[in-house]
Parts: structure tokens; C-alpha cells; sequence
């Protein structure tokens, strides 16, 4: 990812933006919006203006690239070893990433293949092995890469396979004639020692254009081997490239009508990229000079809001719900408002549909990975079933991850795997809150207290007669309880005194209990006394549903304060009538002004 720099003196011609981004009622379009600053470089693919891909780079990834790396482990009993490539983790090799393909004829090269395929992992690698292999799968969680030492170079229109044999078509590419032509160039042009597989931007592609792009990818391997032969492992010699630059390799091709990029050095290094590889396409390439953002011209950043949320709208008024764990992603299907005007079935028959469709969009959008299980709404007909898969499956040839689904079950489950190369995009752009740590919920308020609670009978035997409490202003209220009924109780069914004080620096699990006795705590904490005129934070209660406002000293100690639900908020004056251990009770007399106060979590 590139900063930015100092404009260049190059003299590259630049086409600006016109004034008006696509709309629905324009003619179908796909456009390629590119936001780059000095932390990150952001990629929206918008079809007909509606966000469809989301892409982000903040630092150097590595999948693509290769490594020269020391075998650490060998594990016989997972047929697999741990690399050392100088990651923060050693990264897995299977034996899958290690053996040939199988060869499909009786060619001398395909029975060293199907020999090769025999063997044990313990009788390829050693400990301490040096090995050249390459990332195809980031690190995740707490899993390390993955790697393999079949090593691919994608170009524009080639793969190119180094020590590798065979050519081989995309799928995608389905007419017989075109893939019998591809096959014939391939098998001509395919450099010894080499393998090849024609990208689906091959279609109609000349031989000339995919020897150009071979010739390239032969001098990276050659650069390649060179640092290979000249690093000591473990050591990065081939980086991939940046986010941009894979973006137009691998997907500003014919059917993207522009590429709207908003820094002019990256501008000027796309057009040069694209002269070289893609010279027709240059005229699509436009620099975008207005003082509004981007993304905020093109409605990018307000779709962007929507990208973390659980719960996704649909139109007609039901609603998806999205979850990302570790094993799988769970999309579950509901109707919400939409109650239809003709039968159940047809109501379910289109909330199904147009699920199906945003579902498509947000596997692409979230880039989700792995296994997906998508519940949608029971279907009692057959037909109905095999119209939903059959949208469904007709909108995944559009996804450019490789996808594989299954049929739909009696429950209404349909079953997919989509090619995961690392993080999904809502994992790229959050991280695992603090909290929770990613579970989604924290112990409640009610919880925490009790916790306090049974603590301090497991403490019973230490010397004093009282304890001090210092908990979250949440947890410090649901200890003390309505009144002080729960505090005044536990004091008398533990026979201690019990101050309470919040502590606005520790988090909402977090406690400290502390034994002494009454006059210790007495002479440091019993600061107030009645009939005080004192400041404090208005808040509202933790309680749900509660019209109590309370308020906090600057030192922790919790104050009800009576009729001030309309000071909560600001800071305000009050008078304490009543002055217990752990909290009083007192009457407002002056309401402050906001933004006065130190901010406390409820």
C-alpha cells in the first residue's frame, strides 16, 4: 500500500469525474471506486451504483507470496509440518501442498506423479529442511498460515505453474471451441518446465497478449530464484503485490466501465500498469479531483456504516441476520414485517428470493469464507425449493471465489463452501471487543454482583469486621440494590460493614475487595454527611427500564437522586437527607449545564 507522495513530473494525459455518480436508471455499469490514503487503500466495486465488493489494505499481506522457509516439526500422524518463514507463527504444510497432482495420462512424468503420491511426509521433509513455499491462506484468529510448495504466479491472463507441467482452461470459460482454441495456444507457448492455466480474462484473447504475459511471469520466477539462491532462511523472496495493483491483474477487465481513483501519484502508477498489461483499458481510468471524498460522493461510506451490522434489511421488510464464527457463517433467513397480500407460500416464496439475493451481495461484500449454512424460511413445495436454488446458484457464477453448494434440506438449509484466503472483510476492519472477547455477551450487571457477593463470604476469615468494594458504577448498583436493600441485607447476613464505591477505571467484570475495619474506613471514606450541599454526575439508572436517575461523586459514591430524571447528564447540585455506608439519597436544588462532567459508563 502506498503513501502518498509528491506529484511526479510525468505527463500521463488524466480524465476527471463527471459531476454525476451512476444511478439505478442509467444503463447497467460497473464501476471501480479507489480511496487511497497514507494508512490504507480502499476498493469499492459498484454495480449500477450499489455497493456490491469491499476491499481494504492497511499493511503488507502475505498470501501470494512466497517464502524460503526451515521445516520445524514433521508430524507424521497428520501427514503434515510447521514452516518457519519468519511470521509471528510457524506456518501448516500439508502433505496435500506438497505432492503433485494427479496425472491424467501414462506420460513418463505423470507415473513419477502417481509414485510421488505414495509417500509419506516423513520421507519428504526433515526438521531443519530448508523448503520454497508459498502463502495460500493468511493467518486467522489464532491459526498460522497456511502454505503450499506448488507455487503459482498469477498474471492478467495466465497462471504460471514453476517446475509444474500440463495447460489447463478456467472453468469459467464453458465454450467447447474457445477452450479447444486456448488449449492449442497454451500448448504452444507454455515454456518448458512450466505449467499454465488460461484465466476466463483469456476469452478472445490473442496469442500474442498471453505470450506477453507469459514472458513477464517468467522473468519474476527468474527474480524469483535468484533471491532464493542469495537469502538465508527464513526469508520473504517474492512479494505480492499491493491491493491496487491485484485489483487491476485480476478484476478491471471488459466488463468494468470505469476506475474512479482519487490520488493522482497512484493514478499516474495505475495507468502505467494498465499500458503494460491492459492497454485498451486506459481510457477507463479516471482521476478524481473534487474536495468532496469519494466514497462519500459515491454513497460508499454510508453503505460502509451497514457492513458490521448483525442484522440486514431486506425491502419488503424482512431481515437477515449474519453470524461469523470460528467453524462457519450462520445467515438465517426471517419474514420481520413483511406480511404479504395473497398466500403464506408466496410470501415466503419472495422474502426467500430476495434473501437470496442479498445473501449473494454480502458473501461478496463481507468476503466470507468457509462454510456458509443459510437458513431460509421453510418451503413445503418442491418446485419452491428448486426455484430458490436454482436463483441461488445462478447468482454464485458471479462470484469470482471459487463456491460449491449443496442442495437445500427438508429444514430449509442450504449448505455452501466459498474459497477463504484470509480475514473477511468485517474481520479486517474489527477486532474482537474487549469485553466479551468476542462471544458476543458479558456476564450481567445482576452476575458480577453475585460474584462480589460469594467473594466476600469466601473472605470471611480474614481479619476486620468490614469490607471496602470497588466495582463498575453498573455492577456497584445492582450491588447496593434498589433502596440499599441488597447491601443492607448481605451486612446483616455476614454481620461486616460494607462500603461500596465505584471506580471509573475498571472494566464492567472487574472488581477489588478489600478487608479492614469500621474505623479505618469510616476516617477515609465517610467524607459527607447530611444536610450536605454536594456536586455529582446525573445518570440514568442501569435498571432496565428505570426513570431513576442516579448520581456519582468524583470520588465513586453513588447518590439516588429524587425528581432528577431531567438533570440526567449534566452535572448538578444536590442536598444529601439520608447518608448510609455506600450510598445517601438526596434532592436536587440547581441543575448544571452539560458537558461538565467526567463521562461514566451505564
Amino acid at each position: 500500500m502506498a503513501a502518498r507522495k509528491q506529484q511526479t513530473g510525468r505527463t500521463t494525459r488524466r480524465r476527471t469525474t463527471d459531476l454525476k455518480p451512476s444511478t439505478p436508471s442509467a444503463p447497467r455499469s460497473s464501476e471501480l471506486i479507489v480511496n487511497v490514503s497514507n494508512r490504507e487503500t480502499r476498493i469499492a466495486l459498484l454495480d449500477d451504483g450499489k455497493l456490491m465488493e469491499f476491499r481494504v489494505e492497511r499493511e503488507e499481506r502475505v498470501v501470494g507470496s512466497i517464502f524460503k522457509g526451515i521445516v520445524q516439526n514433521v508430524l507424521p500422524g497428520m501427514e503434515a509440518a510447521f514452516v518457519d518463514i519468519g511470521l509471528e507463527r510457524n506456518t501448516y504444510l500439508s502433505i496435500a501442498d506438497i505432492l503433485p497432482e494427479e496425472g491424467n495420462d501414462n506420460s513418463p512424468a505423470s507415473v513419477r506423479r502417481s509414485e510421488l503420491r505414495r509417500r509419506k511426509i516423513k520421507d519428504l521433509l526433515k526438521p531443519g529442511q530448508q523448503v520454497m513455499v508459498q502463502v495460500t491462506k493468511g493467518p486467522r484468529g489464532t491459526k498460522g498460515a497456511r502454505v503450499s510448495t506448488r507455487i503459482s504466479l498469477p498474471g492478467r491472463y495466465v497462471v504460471l505453474l514453476p517446475e509444474s507441467g500440463g495447460v489447463a482452461v478456467s472453468r469459467k470459460i464453458d465454450d467447447r471451441r474457445e477452450r479447444d482454441r486456448l488449449k492449442k495456444i497454451g500448448d504452444k507457448i507454455c515454456p518448458p518446465g512450466f505449467g499454465l492455466i488460461a484465466r476466463t480474462e483469456c476469452d478472445g484473447r490473442t496469442e500474442t497478449e498471453l505470450r506477453s504475459d507469459i514472458l513477464y511471469l517468467v522473468r519474476v520466477w527468474e527474480e524469483v530464484t535468484k533471491q532464493a539462491k542469495r537469502l538465508r532462511a527464513p526469508a520473504c523472496v517474492h512479494r505480492d503485490q499491493t491491493l491496487l495493483f491485484r485489483t487491476v491483474r485480476e478484476v478491471f477487465g471488459d466488463q468494468i466501465t470505469r476506475m474512479i481513483i482519487d490520488d493522482p501519484d497512484e493514478y499516474e502508477k495505475v495507468h502505467l500498469i494498465a499500458k503494460a498489461v491492459a492497454p485498451a483499458m486506459t481510457d477507463k481510468i479516471q482521476l478524481y479531483d473534487r474536495d468532496e471524498p469519494v466514497f462519500d460522493f459515491y454513497g460508499v461510506e454510508k453503505e460502509l456504516e451497514r457492513i458490521m451490522q448483525h442484522h440486514v434489511p431486506l425491502k419488503s421488510g424482512g431481515y437477515l441476520v449474519i453470524d461469523e464464527m470460528e467453524a462457519l457463517t450462520a445467515i438465517d433467513v426471517n419474514t420481520g414485517k413483511h406480511i404479504g397480500s395473497t398466500a403464506l407460500s408466496d410470501t415466503i416464496m419472495k422474502t426467500n428470493l430476495e434473501a437470496a439475493d442479498e445473501i449473494l451481495r454480502q458473501l461478496r461484500l463481507r468476503d466470507m469464507g468457509g462454510i456458509i449454512v443459510c437458513d431460509f424460511i421453510d418451503m413445503e413445495d418442491t418446485g419452491d425449493k428448486k426455484r430458490i436454488m436454482d436463483h441461488f446458484a445462478a447468482g454464485l457464477a458471479h462470484d469470482r471465489a471459487r463456491t460449491r453448494v449443496g442442495k437445500i434440506s427438508s429444514l430449509g438449509l442450504v449448505e455452501l463452501t466459498r474459497k477463504r484466503t484470509g480475514e473477511s472483510v468485517t474481520q479486517e476492519i474489527t477486532e474482537s471487543c474487549p469485553m466479551c472477547m468476542g462471544v458476543g455477551r458479558i456476564p450481567s450487571k445482576e452476575t458480577v454482583s453475585l460474584w462480589i457477593e460469594r467473594d466476600m463470604r469466601r473472605r470471611m476469615l480474614e481479619p476486620g469486621n468490614a469490607f471496602l468494594v470497588e466495582a463498575h458504577p453498573a455492577v456497584i448498583e445492582a450491588l447496593i440494590g434498589l433502596d440499599g436493600e441488597n447491601v443492607e441485607e448481605l451486612e446483616h447476613e455476614i454481620r461486616r460493614g460494607i462500603y461500596i464505591r465505584a471506580n471509573f477505571d475498571l472494566e464492567y467484570e472487574e472488581y477489588e475487595i478489600t478487608a479492614g475495619t469500621l474505623e479505618e474506613f469510616d476516617k477515609e471514606l465517610m467524607i459527607y454527611r447530611r444536610s450536605q450541599v454536594m456536586e455529582v454526575n446525573v445518570r440514568r439508572s442501569a435498571f432496565d427500564g428505570s426513570t431513576r436517575a442516579v448520581g456519582w461523586t468524583d470520588e465513586g459514591f453513588f447518590v439516588e437522586v429524587i425528581n432528577g430524571y431531567e438533570t440526567i447528564g449534566h452535572r448538578a447540585k444536590v442536598v444529601l437527607h439520608d447518608l448510609r455506608r455506600s450510598y445517601g439519597v438526596a434532592d436536587l436544588i440547581m441543575p448544571g449545564t452539560p458537558g461538565a462532567s467526567r463521562s461514566l459508563a451505564n
